[in-house]
């Protein structure tokens, strides 16, 4: 059973950054492609973040140049670096594993961006 817990979620100002983390559960974390996806109010949810098992990462558009996905397959931990937030950055960011053909969800963080 893969459970996925995120963290690191908040209010930040315009400009300003957070750190999101996401701990999972199982032995075979290693092998498996993680992301970051989102979803703002009306909107559908998009990925934002994903990052191989080799540790190689795809950003959306929205996210070059600010976010910074990161793993540490030993702590099967997956990380988001976020800086230069604004507001239409804000969402509740959700944590993903894709195992094979099953795609695993963490229950959400919310990050909102607001002065």
């Amino acid at each position: 059973q893969v459970q996925l817990m995120e963290s690191g979620g908040g209010l930040v100002q315009p400009g300003g950054s957070l750190r999101l983390s996401c701990e999972a559960s199982g032995s075979d974390f290693r092998l498996n492609i993680m992301g970051w996806s989102r979803q703002a109010p009306g909107k559908q949810r998009e990925s934002v973040a994903v990052i191989t098992p080799a540790g190689s990462p795809n950003y959306s558009d929205s996210a070059k140049g600010r976010f910074t996905i990161s793993r540490d397959n030993a702590k099967k931990t997956v990380s988001l670096q976020m800086n230069n937030l604004n507001s239409e950055d804000t969402a509740v960011y959700y944590c993903a594993m894709k195992r094979g053909a099953q795609t695993y969800w963490g229950q959400g963080t919310q990050v909102t961006v607001s002065s």
